[in-house]
C-alpha cells in the first residue's frame, strides 16, 4: 500500500508518505528534506522520536534547521560535520557546507510507485556549490525487505567531492548490542566522558583502547551512565552486515564493502541534547537530554567532508558528467543466542 497525505493536527506539519508491503513499512516527509520518519521491520518501529521536537517547521519564519533534532534519520551529503572546503576544491573553494550537509535544507522532488518488486519513492535534490544531483530511491518489497539505492550525479563543469552517510538514530537501552565485522580497523573521533584513545590509534572492533583496559564498543549502555563518542569502522570489501540488536529483535542493514567504505556510529549516552528548539524558561534548568545511537553505512570518513580530503583521504570524486551508485537493505529478525 502507498499512503499519501497531509498531517492534520498540527497546522504547519509536513505532508508525509508511507510506504507498506509485507509486515514493513516506511514513513517519509519530502518537505522536510526526504527525512525518514519511521521504519517498521519485523513488527517493530526503530527509529527514535525526539518527544521535545516534533517533525515539523513551528511557523513560516523557521528553518529546516529547527526539525533536524527530532529524530528519525537523513541523509548527510556532501559532507557529515560542518566544514569549509580547502581553497584548492575548484568550483567551491573555499565553500561552507552546514552541518549535515545541503539535502535537509530544502525539500526534494518525490514520485512513488509500484510495481512487482513493490511500492516505492524516489527523492531527488540538486546542490550547490558543489554542484551535485542527489537521489535515493526506497522500494518496501513483499517480503518485507527495504532497499535503498542511491546515486550522486556531478552536473557540474569540473570534478566534484563528496562524503555520505545515512544517519539513522535508535534508541539506546541497557539490551542495544551493536554487531560489525570483528577485529575490523576501528577509529575514535570524539570522546566525552569516557576515556577512549583516539586520534590516529587504530583498534580492532568491538575493542577500544580505554586507559590500560579494553572497552567493548559492542554493548554501549556498559561504558557508563554519561558519555558521548563518535567511531568510524572500516568495512571489509565484501557484502557486509551492520547489525543493531535491541534484546531478542535484530535489525539487518546489508551493504557491500566495494560501495561503502565505514560504518559510522555515534553513542549519545544522556550528555547531547539533540536540539535546542525548546530551551527551558527558567534558565537554571538544563534542556533535558537522551540516550541515543546511531549507526549506519558511510561513503568516506571521518564526518568533516574538509577531513576526509586530508589526511584520511577518503572522499569521493565524480568527473562531469558522471554518477556514482550504492545501495544499502534493511531486513529484520530474530538473535539465535540471546544473551
Amino acid at each position: 500500500m502507498i499512503a499519501s497525505s497531509a498531517a492534520t493536527t498540527v497546522p504547519s506539519a509536513p505532508g508525509f508518505v508511507t510506504l507498506s508491503a509485507g509486515a514493513s513499512s516506511v514513513t517519509l516527509l519530502p518537505s522536510l528534506g526526504g527525512r525518514v520518519r519511521d521504519v517498521t521491520v519485523g513488527g517493530r518501529q526503530w527509529l527514535w522520536h525526539n518527544p521535545d521536537a516534533a517533525f515539523t517547521v513551528a511557523n513560516e519564519d523557521a528553518s529546516l534547521g529547527e526539525a533536524v533534532g527530532s529524530g528519525g534519520f537523513d541523509e548527510c551529503f556532501p559532507t557529515i560535520a560542518a566544514c569549509k572546503l580547502p581553497t584548492w576544491v575548484e568550483g567551491a573553494a573555499g565553500a561552507k557546507i552546514a552541518k549535515r550537509g545541503a539535502l535537509w535544507q530544502q525539500g526534494c522532488e518525490t514520485a512513488v510507485g509500484t510495481n512487482e518488486l513493490g511500492n516505492s519513492a524516489s527523492c531527488s535534490w540538486t546542490i550547490a556549490p558543489l554542484t551535485f544531483q542527489f537521489t535515493r530511491r526506497i522500494t518496501v518489497r513483499p517480503d518485507g525487505v527495504i532497499e535503498f539505492t542511491y546515486a550522486a550525479s556531478n552536473i557540474g563543469a569540473v570534478r566534484a567531492p563528496f562524503i555520505w552517510a545515512t544517519h539513522p538514530v535508535f534508541p539506546l537501552t541497557d539490551s542495544t548490542r551493536l554487531v560489525l565485522p570483528k577485529g575490523a580497523k576501528t577509529r575514535v573521533c570524539m570522546a566525552d566522558g569516557v576515556e577512549l584513545a583516539g586520534g590516529d590509534t587504530l583498534h580492532a572492533w568491538p575493542g577500544v583502547r580505554s586507559g590500560g583496559k579494553l572497552a567493548d564498543m559492542s554493548r554501549p549502555a556498559a561504558l557508563g551512565e554519561k558519555f558521548a563518542c563518535t567511531l568510524f569502522v572500516e568495512l571489509p570489501k565484501s557484502e557486509t552486515a551492520i547489525v543493531l540488536e535491541e534484546g531478542r529483535q535484530r535489525l539487518e542493514m546489508r551493504v557491500h564493502g566495494r560501495e561503502l567504505s565505514h560504518a559510522g556510529i555515534w553513542i549519545n549516552r544522556g550528555v547531547l541534547a539533540p536540539t535546542e528548539r525548546k530551551r527551558p524558561f527558567m534558565r537554571w534548568r538544563r534542556a533535558r537530554t537522551y540516550s541515543t545511537v546511531t549507526i549506519g553505512p558511510c561513503l568516506g570518513a571521518p564526518e568533516s567532508l574538509a577531513d576526509a580530503l586530508g589526511a584520511w583521504e577518503t572522499a569521493r570524486w565524480i568527473e562531469p558528467g558522471a554518477t556514482a551508485r550504492w545501495s544499502m537493505t534493511w531486513r529484520a529478525g530474530e538473535v539465535a543466542e540471546f544473551v
